[in-house]
């Protein structure tokens, strides 16, 4: 017998290999060490229990944080974006305006001190978004990206901080403050000053007509063609049931607009401001040049007529002497007119109905825990002409951030800008014309179903 090759030999001698270090294994050609994995149960094809979590996904879903997506937040459209220019039907009728258009810019901008003082209002926006050094730098970037002519603030308490500005943007301008000790706020226009120069300053104090502590700016300037304006800034006394004093700041706003107005002989007029009514109110259809008759309106809410018993009528419809001097100034009657012909920007140049409301005007200009609606207005007189306006935003919008101020907007408030031109005496006088024709016609109209009627 001879013996066999050691290749041959079955099954061959094992190899002395040296002894494995716990936790690592040594591979050839490989000259550093690795972990130590202990093999992995299979997959189990049960279904949902205690045999379906597999421990090869653990350290996965351990450092993954489970969100429901149910609660995950919508990504918040952009407010800015939503707001376009609508431009009027007839705005190429003007293009024989004379001069340049004017922009003019209405902004409440939520005085420091009263935001500080209504935290209610603002439960639901975060803190640090209701603070002046936050929002001062939004409301400086609106005004800046809409590059107004003319600016009309209300609300202002941080004076040396916005003249700052205005005044570093190329604006002068004139701040008008309230009386007392408690509200530090005020009104302040500016202007270009490479376009207007100021001839005259008429500002009212109503705290000197027993009418509150709340003020009103009316200014006459001049533009760089050679025609004048006079401009209006006016934030109305907020009281819901102060109606007669409400009505009574209106009332003087408009005839110290008037008389400026026929001293400088008969120019233009605009009106912008807060004026703490809604466009279904008694004092909204004061503004639109209408007779309204006091002895018929409910002094705490001066919103239209409701029914209820005599005792109530008499409680809240009849009028003292006093109230009715505050309203309308005198005791010889209890009606009064607007003495101007105006209309409002926003109502006089149609919009979608997502942001639009009664009588044409936006659904709303402020928005907070406490309200929604629109109480900012841009009226205008017949020398003048609107070529668009910047729309508001729709309530869905406002809503789902809880109001405002937000993170794009420094105010409670909405700015309402309006683009005017000065528009030809022909157009002026067909414009005048047909107004008076249709007042004409509504008011035969009126008396024929009267007639008819009785």
């Amino acid at each position: 017998m001879f013996p066999f090759p050691r290749s041959l030999v079955w099954p061959p001698p094992q190899q002395p290999t040296r002894p494995l270090i716990p936790g690592s294994v040594s591979e050839p050609g490989c000259s550093h060490p690795k972990r130590h994995r202990s093999p992995s149960p299979p997959l189990s094809a049960v279904g949902p229990g205690r045999n379906h979590y597999h421990p090869r996904f653990a350290t996965h879903f351990q450092n993954r944080r489970w969100i429901n997506p149910d609660l995950k937040r919508r990504r918040l459209t952009s407010l800015k974006r939503q707001r376009r220019w609508i431009e009027a039907e007839n705005a190429r009728d003007f293009s024989s305006s004379k001069g340049e258009p004017i922009v003019m810019m209405s902004y409440n901008i939520l005085g420091d001190n009263n935001c500080r003082n209504h935290t209610e209002l603002y439960d639901r926006i975060p803190a640090k978004l209701t603070e002046w050094e936050s929002r001062k730098k939004l409301i400086f970037l609106e005004i800046t990206e809409r590059n107004p002519d003319i600016v009309c603030l209300q609300e202002v308490d941080q004076v040396q901080d916005v003249l700052d500005y205005m005044r570093g943007r190329g604006y002068d301008g004139i701040h008008k403050g309230r009386s007392g000790d408690y509200y530090k706020d005020g009104c302040a226009t500016f202007w270009k000053k490479t376009r207007f120069r100021l001839l005259e300053d008429d500002s009212i104090d109503f705290s000197t007509f027993n009418l509150s502590n709340n003020v009103a700016q009316v200014l006459v300037l001049e533009v760089e063609e050679g025609r004048q304006l006079v401009i209006g800034n006016i934030h109305v006394l907020f009281s819901p049931r102060r109606g007669d004093i409400k009505l009574g700041q209106i009332r003087m706003l408009l005839e110290r607009a008037n008389f400026l107005s026929k001293k400088w002989g008969d120019i233009t007029i605009i009106l912008a401001g807060d004026f703490n009514s809604t466009p279904r109110s008694v004092l909204y259809e004061f503004l639109s040049s209408k007779e309204i008759d006091v002895s018929l309106q409910n002094r705490l809410k001066m919103s239209g007529m409701d029914a209820m018993d005599f005792v109530r009528w008499r409680r809240e419809y009849i009028w003292t002497e006093e109230e009715l001097l505050n309203a309308i100034g005198d005791l010889e009657g209890t009606k009064i007119k607007n003495p101007i012909k105006l209309r409002s920007s926003y109502a006089s140049i149609k919009g979608p109905s997502i942001t639009r409301g009664p009588n044409d005007e936006p659904l709303a200009t402020t928005c907070h825990s406490k309200f929604l609606g629109t109480v900012d207005y841009l009226w205008y007189s017949a020398e003048i002409a609107c070529l668009r306006v910047l729309d508001t935003l729709p309530i869905h919008l406002l809503k789902e951030r809880g109001g405002l101020p937000s993170e794009e907007i420094g105010s409670d408030h909405l700015a309402l800008v309006a683009e005017f031109a000065f528009v030809d005496d022909k157009l002026n006088k067909s414009d005048d014309e047909d107004t008076e024709s249709n007042d004409s016609n509504e008011a035969s109209t009126e008396h024929t179903d009267s007639s008819g009627s009785n």
